[in-house]
């Protein structure tokens, strides 16, 4: 079998047993909940909200439905997550289909002063440029460590988002509260939200909310891969 028809399959088969394994449907405590989430709970087990899984199925088809057409459009989507617990799953699943990410602070103004952030990468490529020049050479040792230091701060800083040229057409959020100034931006500047909702979240602040446990890293990798093998088996349908 093709890698193309594993990535195909796979993003058909997320089942309900798949999100039960993975505790997709553990909320928070009932205490802790947004009463926008209503009606996405079940019900209550041991004071905690039950996320109602067959609206997930629903919500998260209707999501990866519009990832296919961004793609197809050849859009952008931008996978955000600074959630400790998160960083590393979507970093690699951003890197897996080509997508640039944020899994560091999000830089304010990413969107709303996009010139800025554009100027940053620019600067970061002349400083790769030096570093690889002759005249870099002639630096004492002081002032090449100096040059590394800054270098590695800034290019730190612009991980993720090095060869984004535009602003995307869509953002991919772990925890909207978490990273509530991406989604504000996202906003402001027109820009698409896809995003897990837990039952402490609004999920009315995206287009496209998915509820869903947005702390259990098997839930957090099933729905971040499922979006990933969506983009890549959408890119290897305009490949073909």
């Amino acid at each position: 079998m093709s890698e193309e028809k594993k990535i195909e399959n796979k993003t058909k088969e997320i089942s309900m047993s798949d999100m039960l394994k993975a505790g997709v449907h553990f909320g928070h405590q009932k205490s802790r909940w947004n009463p926008k989430m209503a009606p996405y709970i079940y019900t209550t087990h041991n004071s905690i909200h039950i996320i109602d899984l067959e609206q997930t199925q629903e919500k998260l088809k209707e999501a990866l439905e519009f990832v296919k057409k961004i793609i197809k459009e050849n859009g952008i989507i931008l996978f955000v997550s600074t959630k400790k617990q998160a960083k590393d799953i979507v970093k690699q699943a951003a890197e897996k289909c080509g997508m640039p990410y944020v899994v560091e602070r999000w830089l304010g103004g990413t969107f709303t002063n996009f010139k800025v952030i554009l100027k940053q990468i620019k600067f970061l490529e002349e400083m790769e440029e030096k570093r690889k020049s002759e005249e870099f050479k002639k630096y004492t040792k002081k002032e090449r460590l100096d040059f590394d230091k800054k270098y590695k701060k800034l290019r730190g800083k612009l991980e993720g988002i090095l060869f984004l040229k535009k602003i995307p057409e869509a953002i991919f959020v772990i925890d909207i509260n978490k990273d509530k100034l991406a989604v504000s931006e996202a906003k402001k500047t027109g820009v698409s939200i896809i995003a897990l909702s837990d039952t402490d979240a609004d999920p009315t602040k995206a287009d496209y909310p998915i509820p869903s446990n947005d702390d259990a890293i098997s839930a957090l990798k099933l729905m971040t891969d499922v979006v990933s093998d969506t983009i890549i088996e959408a890119k290897n349908k305009i490949k073909q």
